[in-house]
């Protein structure tokens, strides 16, 4: 999906909040705030460049673990010497991640627009 299909699809999430009675959402957005990832943050990690930490930002923990092991098993190789294994790790991580550097903004707001889309099934099937 592009980021205009996240948008579009943002505006129909909130579109379907807005019509639930107040009381669920005020809940709804309470239980929303406290989860809701900034895409800022977001890019800051992967800026870092700690491969991985952006993914444990979203909680995809499997993720972001093997890119903090690829990225730190490059490091050893080449603190031992191992130039082209190390470099060959590096270069592969990066090129891996790149994209999440430039579609920070899209990837954040889907993460944002799931959780708000599961909440609201939860909140559909405590009102049935």
């Amino acid at each position: 999906m592009t980021l205009r299909d996240e948008q579009y699809r943002e505006d129909q999430l909130r579109n379907r909040i807005a019509v639930l009675p107040a009381i669920q959402r005020k809940i709804l957005y309470g239980r929303m705030v406290r989860r809701l990832k900034d895409p800022d943050s977001y890019a800051v990690l992967n800026y870092l460049f700690l491969a991985g930490l952006h993914h444990f930002y979203l909680g995809r923990w499997i993720r972001g673990t093997t890119n903090l092991v690829v990225f730190l098993a490059g490091l050893v190789c080449l603190l031992n010497g191992q130039w082209s294994w190390g470099f060959g790790l590096l270069i592969t991580i990066t090129l891996i991640e790149l994209p999440a550097l430039f579609y920070s903004q899209r990837i954040v707001l889907r993460y944002n627009n799931d959780l708000a889309e599961s909440l609201l099934a939860e909140t559909d099937c405590s009102r049935n």
